[in-house]
């Protein structure tokens, strides 16, 4: 099934344009959302995520529409991925139903990589300089390269409202721990944020 997702920033907008695309599409049901993609509380994402079955395609009008950040962008078509379900975009003549679909977002994959290695190294050069005035920074306990991707995958499914049980089942982790890397991964993209502010 063609699930559509179309959003806009302000009140004042419409969706007619994006609405008319994912009709065309042959979208059976569209999730509308009128808000800012910088704001983490979308529940029309949430409802949609909350709703996705094996074999579903989530269908936007452009890629900006889905995500906040590049990441945030791979991260949900991982997360859809790992559900076997495909994305498309319209405007970008992306399916990750086909090779090329997929190929392009390898592509998209490797820039959040450098992203993230990038502020790392932001990071850790914060980190030192505070080490080195004498003041202690950084996460109270941190995660192996292996569990980043689960504990972004685990803060997605949370954020979106998913059933603890159903994540505890799917990434066969405790309770404990999926609240643990919530609290981790937000520790983290606000110290990278901080750390862009201020470079």
């Amino acid at each position: 099934m063609f699930i559509g997702y179309a959003r806009v920033s302000t009140q004042d907008q419409n969706l007619d344009l994006q609405l008319t695309a994912l009709a065309d599409f042959g979208c059976a049901k569209v999730f509308q959302e009128k808000v800012s993609g910088k704001n983490t509380e979308r529940p029309e994402l949430k409802k949609l995520l909350a709703q996705l079955r094996a074999g579903d395609s989530v269908v936007v009008w452009k890629l900006d529409r889905l995500g906040r950040s590049i990441q945030d962008l791979i991260s949900l078509v991982e997360l859809f991925k790992s559900n076997d379900v495909n994305f498309v975009s319209i405007t970008d003549s992306i399916d990750t139903s086909t090779a090329m679909g997929r190929f392009t977002f390898n592509i998209f994959a490797s820039l959040a990589q450098f992203e993230r290695e990038i502020i790392r190294e932001r990071t850790n050069a914060g980190l030192s300089a505070a080490r080195a005035r004498g003041r202690k920074g950084g996460r109270p306990s941190g995660l192996s390269k292996e569990k980043i991707k689960d504990a972004e995958q685990i803060k997605i499914l949370f954020d979106a409202g998913r059933n603890i049980e159903d994540i505890k089942k799917t990434f066969k982790v405790s309770q404990a721990t999926i609240y643990r890397y919530v609290k981790l991964i937000n520790e983290r993209d606000a110290q990278a944020e901080t750390q862009l502010v201020n470079s």
